[in-house]
């Protein structure tokens, strides 16, 4: 079971390591983390789908911990293989890149470093099997899995880099003032996780406090009662995407109204872009696609809001026959060209680079890329109300 106390996955420091096959990858994520995480063996192409593990790694803090296949993988699996590696590098945070040091650098090494500085993703160059021969290549730290020779300095280096790459972003706590109050409309319906909250609640709740503000958290059809029994109005109102309809219409126009969908695409980094795709969905006509993308992989629920409610409000909306794809998890197209617009959860699983990334795919391919929470907040008519907490947007409308 997991633990609620827990840093979730997409707010943990990403590590990934990446090289060769059998260029000791496996045997020094474990010796790394002192743990085993990945299964270690002589037979080329052991770890043949990405591992990972998420942990607490002395001294870098939270981190989700990722093995991944080797770039030299061949044949037709082997592509595949190397293409599931590639992608993990959309969200690698930072990138370990593992080379086997009794045999030097290859072509696949050099590729991988190319495609790190591609991506911005910052590196560290490691030379494993110090044990079997000396390395002393400038930049670089010479380790062996085998005796632990370097891993401490390679921890270091890690923490360096995580440090370094740290963001204090809020969710919606640079918005507070000590002493407001926000209330919190969260529906508990048929698609709602039995017994639990969802993710962006809880991380909202814990930003508010820490902004040593109090927040009400309430159903849409308590919340007329919740308002009239504060003694001064909320500093402002926060709603499921999916409830923006009605709750419209209960908070007075002078209290601020937003979406935790809205609030993660501005802590993602990716609000600017899916403001300006909203309006995209006027363009769409009969016979176009629209993808509708998730980051995570929950059960789907009747009325569940990705695949069945999005969909007919679009529907709806444009009076189109439009057509739907749909992805979740770590599952994202490479090729967006059958997409005429992309429209993305809040990526409350998701950790920021992937997010970024995703919308950087959808800018390249010149496809607009929206969220749920905007384009919701569009089709009601109050995109413009709902972007009062940030005042850097207002005028992008």
């Amino acid at each position: 079971m997991s633990n609620l106390n827990q840093t979730p996955a997409a707010n943990r420091v990403h590590i990934a390591f990446f090289g060769r096959r059998n260029a000791g990858k496996s045997s020094l994520v474990n010796a790394v983390t002192g743990q085993t995480v990945s299964i270690v063996s002589d037979v080329k192409g052991t770890t043949t789908d990405p591992v990972q593990k998420a942990m607490e790694l002395l001294p870098v803090g939270p981190v989700l911990i990722i093995d991944t296949p080797g770039m030299d993988d061949e044949g037709g699996v082997g592509e595949l293989r190397v293409q599931r590696a590639r992608q993990v590098l959309n969200k690698t945070d930072i990138a370990v890149l593992v080379i086997d040091g009794s045999v030097g650098q290859s072509a696949e090494d050099e590729m991988l470093r190319k495609l790190f500085e591609k991506k911005g993703v910052p590196y560290i160059t490691v030379y494993n099997k110090a044990d079997l021969k000396t390395v002393d290549v400038p930049d670089a730290v010479a380790v062996s899995a085998e005796t632990g020779e370097g891993v401490e300095a390679l921890k270091e280096k890690l923490a360096a880099l995580a440090k370094g790459g740290q963001n204090n972003k809020k969710i919606l706590g640079d918005l507070l003032e000590p002493g407001d109050h926000v209330v919190l409309v969260t529906p508990i319906d048929a698609s709602a996780p039995k017994g639990r909250m969802i993710l962006p609640q809880v991380q909202s709740i814990r930003d508010i406090l820490d902004a040593r503000a109090t927040c009400s958290v309430t159903q849409v059809e308590e919340l007329p009662g919740v308002l009239r029994g504060l003694n001064t109005p909320p500093r402002m109102v926060v709603t499921d995407s999916q409830a923006f309809g009605k709750v419209k219409n209960l908070v007075p126009e002078e209290i601020e109204l937003t979406s935790f969908s809205i609030l993660f695409a501005r802590y993602k980094g990716v609000l600017e872009t899916a403001i300006r795709g909203a309006a995209s969905i006027e363009t769409l006509e009969d016979g176009d696609t629209v993808l509708i993308s998730e980051g995570c992989t929950h059960h789907r629920q009747c009325g569940d809001i990705g695949t069945v409610k999005l969909p007919a409000w679009i529907k709806k909306h444009t009076g189109k026959d439009i057509r739907f794809a749909f992805t979740s998890g770590g599952t994202f197209p490479e090729d967006l060209s059958p997409y005429k617009l992309v429209v993305h959860c809040g990526g409350c699983m998701l950790n920021e680079r992937e997010m970024q990334n995703r919308q950087t795919a959808a800018e390249e391919s010149r496809i607009p890329y929206t969220n749920y929470g905007i384009l919701i907040a569009y089709i009601n008519g109050i995109l413009k109300r709902s972007l009062q907490p940030f005042e850097e947007y207002r005028n992008l409308i």
